[in-house]
């Protein structure tokens, strides 16, 4: 018995160094060694102590769970959806206190909410929270928690609350090893915790953070402080986001830093959560019929809702491939409407196995185009997807490469003509103003117009014929042709529409080769060695620049008189300051002013913060002046912004008198480019 006393507590120990803190003090063979000793002893005995670690492995199935009564009521939590609202909280509690208090700022998890009751040192009772006041006993399932300690220090009786999770990286081993993929980490919590038979609960291998403490006899807090605090030396898993605020100011910059950087955690949060420290004026406030009066959960806008989809739509891209979008039953995510969602693939379709007519689970990061994470429940209508066999645009049959599916017709397929001309006229690439996608439309209908090169071949009569066009508009878009002559190589690599190439990695490939000639020379090893080029990537662009057609369509380019100069960072007075634009400029457009404001060594934030050096603002300023403002941040109305560029071009004077024939000396350079001497 003393040997195995010895065992269990030794073991608990490493194991708390493991999957609390995450440094563990010896090799897993030797953790195992103790382990097996144990479960030996344990079956000569008969005997299994309380907070033995083998109970975590999960006992027999259960035939149902039982209800728990808590000691005291589970409250749920008020919620604030804009920063609006928790200025209100804010406002309420500082009247009916008469001062604002400080409040504590934790992550809000998305997971099922666990009470834990221990007695004499011992865990007794694990409950979810159900009603608040009456849960499911689910202590076997929670056992297999290994953040969960079996037995504490404390001796009297205290439930501790806390959130289950299932963490992101534990969701991805689970389905590397499980041929049915779980959907997403919040359900694989609640599920296993859920599961009557303990063994299921602990192959999910899941997590709990502690943050709050309940009914407890024999000892006493004073704030939220003293309570992680007590959590910690315990043993428990505690998030290490906790700040203290003292105003609404720092509150908004924390929620700020957290709402960036949320993706980058390995468990899922869906907002944060303010509690007042004291737990003294937590009494004074009290509670209405269902919130505590002195917390608040500020919740991010949902990334995650379930529809129906209606329908699977083949889209053709300027690549030529052939990408399938879902059509959706509409509905509220993430602040917005969403009506379609990205299948990535035939594959991925088959293994999610998507049904048309079926219930679908979606998830939106970062304002992007939603994606299908996997099918909550088919019906008796559901319907398998199929492939195409055909171009759905032009019919030409379908070439299949691997899990895609292209249309090699690039001369003739409209869509991918149409998105070639959008994409190179974009204000990313050439920069061509006017050129919509609505004008590719016409260009490609009313002139054949199926290469990039043929736009520098239009007339402005050729113009005035076209449906819509007048003498200026055609004016305009001649003179937007014209001026998108003079560009940087990063942004003429970026408008060719290289497959795999975007926008950062033009850049890149800029700076690696400073010439066109050099970067349509490279060999795949060369642009290997720049950092994150990849294979597919190097690929990409050996094969584009070997390509025939591609070649001539360059070369046509250049014979057009396109100047193509290295990126320059420019400096001067807004060097090394962080600016927000606000209200609307009569002279700039919010973009005109952002690239003029970066060109001159800025960088340009969309929040304003006590990070923020500069705010720039115009007509109708609201809320983010205000709040620069408060935080007592540099100030600049639009006429002073206009004069401080006008300072900046004067400065680069010399720079600008020299422009016209660093122009002529380019063009007489791409005009004798080596590469394309055979063409």
């Amino acid at each position: 018995m003393n040997r195995m006393e010895e065992l269990v507590k030794i073991l608990n120990k490493y194991a708390y160094e493991y999957y609390v803190l995450d440094a563990p003090s010896v090799s897993d063979a030797e953790f195992d060694r103790l382990y097996d000793e144990l479960v030996l002893l344990e079956k000569q005995t008969n005997i299994v102590l309380d907070n033995s670690p083998t109970k975590r492995v999960g006992g027999k199935p259960l035939s149902k769970f039982k209800q728990h009564k808590h000691r005291l009521k589970l409250y749920s939590l008020d919620k604030a959806q804009t920063l609006d609202e928790l200025e209100a909280f804010f406002a309420r509690v500082t009247k009916e206190l008469g001062f604002l208090p400080r409040f504590t700022l934790e992550h809000k998890y998305d997971g099922l909410t666990i009470s834990l009751t221990y007695i004499n040192g011992i865990l007794v009772t694990g409950a979810t929270r159900g009603n608040g006041q009456i849960g499911e006993d689910v202590t076997e399932q929670i056992k297999t928690i290994k953040t969960i300690p079996l037995s504490i220090n404390f001796k009297g009786v205290i439930e501790i609350q806390g959130e289950g999770m299932m963490k992101l990286s534990s969701l991805k081993s689970y389905n590397e090893t499980y041929d049915v993929p779980l959907k997403n980490a919040r359900n694989a919590a609640a599920g296993a915790i859920r599961n009557l038979d303990p063994k299921e609960t602990a192959k999910r291998k899941l997590d709990f953070f502690a943050y709050n403490i309940g009914y407890h006899e024999g000892i006493e807090f004073k704030t939220q402080e003293d309570m992680r605090n007590f959590l910690i030396k315990e043993g428990f898993l505690v998030g290490k986001e906790f700040s203290l605020v003292d105003d609404i100011e720092t509150a908004e910059e924390i929620l700020d830093r957290i709402d960036l950087t949320k993706d980058s955690l390995d468990f899922l949060i869906d907002g944060a959560v303010f509690k007042i420290n004291d737990l003294d004026l937590r009494e004074k406030l009290g509670y209405t019929q269902k919130f505590p009066k002195w917390a608040i959960a500020y919740k991010f806008k949902a990334e995650e809702a379930v529809t129906i989809l209606k329908d699977v739509v083949w889209q053709v891209s300027r690549t030529g491939k052939i990408n399938p979008l879902a059509i959706l039953e509409p509905v509220e995510l993430a602040g917005a409407t969403i009506q379609r969602a990205t299948l990535n693939n035939m594959d991925d379709i088959r293994k999610k196995e998507i049904k048309i007519g079926s219930s679908v689970l979606l998830r939106r990061s970062n304002d992007v185009i939603p994606e299908i994470l996997g099918v909550y429940s088919h019906n008796n209508d559901s319907k398998e997807i199929e492939p195409p066999k055909t171009c759905p645009a032009c019919g030409t049959p379908v070439r299949q490469e691997g899990a895609f599916y292209f249309c090699d017709n690039k001369l003739e397929c409209a869509p991918i003509i149409i998105d070639r001309i959008v994409h190179f006229a974009s204000k990313e690439g050439m920069d061509i103003e006017g050129l919509s996608e609505k004008t590719a439309e016409q260009l490609f209908n009313d002139f054949k117009i199926n290469r990039v090169d043929k736009i520098y071949e239009l007339k402005k009569e050729n113009l005035l014929t076209l449906e819509g066009f007048k003498d200026k508009k055609a004016q305009n878009l001649i003179d937007a042709i014209e001026k998108s002559k003079n560009t940087t190589l990063s942004r003429f690599i970026y408008a060719l529409g290289i497959p795999n190439i975007g926008l950062k990695s033009s850049g890149e490939l800029e700076k690696a080769f400073k010439t066109l000639d050099n970067l349509a020379a490279a060999t795949e090893e060369e642009i290997q060695t720049i950092p994150d080029f990849g294979e597919i990537m190097a690929k990409s662009v050996v094969s584009f620049f070997s390509d025939e057609e591609n070649k001539d369509m360059i070369s046509s380019l250049l014979k057009h008189n396109i100047a193509i100069q290295n990126t320059e960072i420019k400096s001067g007075k807004l060097s090394g300051k962080v600016i927000v634009f606000t209200g609307s400029m009569e002279s700039l457009s919010r973009g005109e002013a952002t690239k003029i404001a970066k060109s001159l060594g800025a960088e340009v934030a969309t929040t304003v913060s006590k990070n923020v050096n500069l705010v720039v603002y115009g007509e109708s300023a609201g809320s983010k002046l205000d709040k620069a403002k408060k935080l007592e941040i540099e100030l600049m109305d639009e006429t002073s912004f206009l004069s401080l560029i006008d300072d900046s071009k004067t400065k680069n004077q010399n720079e600008n008198i020299n422009n016209e024939s660093i122009q002529k000396n380019n063009k007489d350079e791409f005009s004798q480019l080596s590469f394309f001497d055979d063409i």
